[in-house]
């Protein structure tokens, strides 16, 4: 059987959608390339000077791991390139990131963030790339303003992430299905290896950090021991896998159905609304989880009727399979 290329498969997809663009699938292409060229650093890291911290603080106000840099770097200058982007904006820098007057621009806009799971870097476990595309609403050759990027996240026009583990994976969707691509390092080329993504209505596997017990609300304990309950609608508890790598963690529920879990909790009174970034890491996962049959909340709200109000916004996220999700919710906002 031949086996369809992610290139092929952006090609087929614009031939059947007005909504696509040649410019779009050439943005595509450009990141599939950027992420190759991370794939390949992240697979030496061993044996080349990427481990380890720049000495640096981000704008999170965390160190800053050589890693990561080079994969923001990677990103930035690549798709700075490319001629399609208006703009651009990353998890590890604290404002818009504009396109040099010197590069031709287009009409859309990249957020990302480059190498999610970073700490996890040095000893050998899972971690990703996860990208956000918007479309410019108004065609202009200006930088757009921050308000023209902060767009409702449901007008994400595509949403995706890179992971790099035992093989290097790319999962995509354009709104039209979810679709995984392998990396085949014999070719480099990215393979359709799991078409068309639905994740399991109920899944068996919980994931959150569980040692925050102690800083969350009673609705978030409520909605935690439900999954640990023998009585619950599972009719046992679910196991508990957590790696604390967001890409690996919902990469493996989306294939196997769960939920994933980070909430907000009262460690830091600078961060209440919990840790992950809504526009660069709950935003993109939460259309892709849609697009695979799932849910993605707060707790309460749905993810992709935020509109951002801040570059670096925080958000508490539930996202996973559709009853496991809709079941949290169901807890929280008995409890509110």
């Amino acid at each position: 059987m031949r086996q369809v290329t992610v290139t092929e498969h952006l090609l087929l997809h614009q031939k059947q959608s007005p909504m696509a663009t040649g410019r779009f699938t050439s943005l595509l292409n450009e990141l599939i390339l950027s992420a190759k060229i991370i794939s390949r650093e992240v697979n030496k890291a061993g044996l080349v000077d990427v481990l380890g911290m720049t000495g640096e603080i981000n704008v999170q106000g965390e160190q800053v791991r050589k890693l990561d840099d080079f994969a923001h770097n990677v990103i930035v200058r690549r798709m700075s390139r490319a001629g399609v982007l208006a703009a651009m904006a990353s998890e590890e820098h604290a404002d818009v990131i504009e396109v040099p007057d010197r590069f031709p621009k287009g009409d859309y806009i990249l957020i990302f963030d480059p190498l999610d799971g970073s700490s996890n870097i040095d000893v050998n476990v899972t971690i990703g790339t996860i990208f956000s595309i918007y479309r410019r609403e108004q065609e202009s050759g200006a930088t757009p303003t921050l308000d023209e990027i902060l767009q409702k996240c449901d007008r994400q026009v595509a949403a995706g992430y890179f992971i790099y583990g035992s093989s290097s994976m790319m999962v995509y969707t354009t709104g039209d299905g979810v679709h995984g691509f392998t990396l085949d390092p014999s070719v480099g080329e990215f393979l359709l290896s799991h078409p068309d993504i639905q994740i399991p209505r109920r899944g068996k596997i919980y994931s959150v950090n569980e040692a925050y017990w102690h800083y969350w609300d009673d609705a978030v304990k409520q909605a935690v021991s439900y999954f640990k309950d023998p009585e619950n609608d599972l009719g046992k508890p679910y196991t508990s896998r957590y790696i604390g790598s967001l890409v690996a963690d919902f990469h493996r529920n989306l294939l196997k159905g769960g939920i994933f879990m980070y909430p907000a909790d009262s460690r830091d009174p600078k961060k209440p609304h919990g840790k992950l970034r809504l526009t660069c890491e709950a935003a993109p996962m939460a259309m892709i989880v849609e697009q695979a049959g799932g849910m993605a909340t707060d707790g309460v709200n749905r993810i992709l009727d935020y509109e951002p109000s801040e570059l670096h916004q925080r958000v508490p996220l539930f996202v996973g399979s559709y009853d496991d999700v809709r079941k949290v919710r169901e807890i929280m906002t008995a409890k509110k």
